[in-house]
């Protein structure tokens, strides 16, 4: 006679007579209660917009960060759970340093990708002296960054499984996001474009009214790499993102 499923869903490493692993599936979940982040990969750089929930006027916006910088060429934005990015994070900037050191040369962003995924997936081992993880880390990555195959994009899931993508929305809001995203996006898509597009569909997912305060923008190029928008740059990019959702119509013998 099989278990229930809420005896099934206790072992970390307990698989269902289905095949599922429910603690992976929950820490999966957990990423749709976070913050929406977008990212989208050109052939110009890679873009990251991400929400920052503002929960209280008494708080410091600044003093919450959800894209931080991994290495000069790699960047990241997180959604879920923020204290255990913190831990992925810090394994992926010691790979890419160890990489520096031992190799000379900068870590590409799929070993950057596979280094934290290798991490997340430790939750199935069982060590004797009690350094075992009591759980998946509940937390989604998109990781960002320029390495000799040009601009690139990936997302890392609490399974540990790392995907390259052209476009992609995590977050509460991922689900519309990204339907969003295979609307507007095309291969020969400037970064301008991606960004006006990125803060618009991010606009149109979020509850609260976007300003330069509760979002994040970052982007990732060639010649100035890692490159984190000022709340000046952020303005301007939302004024940029209204005129193009909505244009100016000049009627006849109105002078722009």
């Amino acid at each position: 006679m099989f278990l229930t499923r809420s005896e099934y869903d206790r072992g970390v490493n307990t698989f269902s007579p289905e095949g599922r692993l429910f603690q992976v599936e929950y820490a999966i979940e957990a990423i749709k209660l976070g913050s929406t982040a977008i990212g989208i990969s050109t052939s110009q750089g890679v873009v990251l917009a991400v929400e920052k929930r503002i929960t209280s006027q008494l708080m410091e916006p600044t003093t919450i960060e959800k894209i931080v910088e991994v290495d000069k060429h790699i960047g990241c934005a997180v959604s879920g759970l923020i204290a255990d990015s913190r831990t992925m994070i810090d394994r992926a900037r010691i790979e890419c340093q160890n990489h520096w050191f031992v190799y000379n040369e900068n870590m590409t962003v799929e070993s950057c990708a596979q280094a934290v995924s290798n991490l997340a997936i430790q939750f199935g081992d069982s060590d004797d002296d009690g350094a075992a993880m009591s759980r998946p880390f509940g937390v989604a990555i998109l990781f960002a960054g320029i390495d000799e195959k040009g601009p690139q994009l990936y997302h890392m899931d609490p399974s540990g499984t790392f995907v390259q993508f052209d476009a992609k929305a995590i977050g509460s809001g991922s689900e519309g996001a990204q339907q969003s995203l295979q609307e507007v996006y095309h291969k020969s898509m400037t970064l301008e474009e991606a960004t006006t597009s990125a803060l618009t569909i991010l606009k149109q997912v979020m509850e609260e009214k976007l300003n330069s305060s509760n979002v994040e923008v970052m982007t990732m190029t060639p010649d100035k790499l890692f490159h984190m928008f000022s709340k000046d740059q952020v303005e301007e990019a939302l004024t940029r993102g209204l005129l193009v959702e909505h244009p100016v119509t000049l009627t006849v013998g109105q002078k722009a």
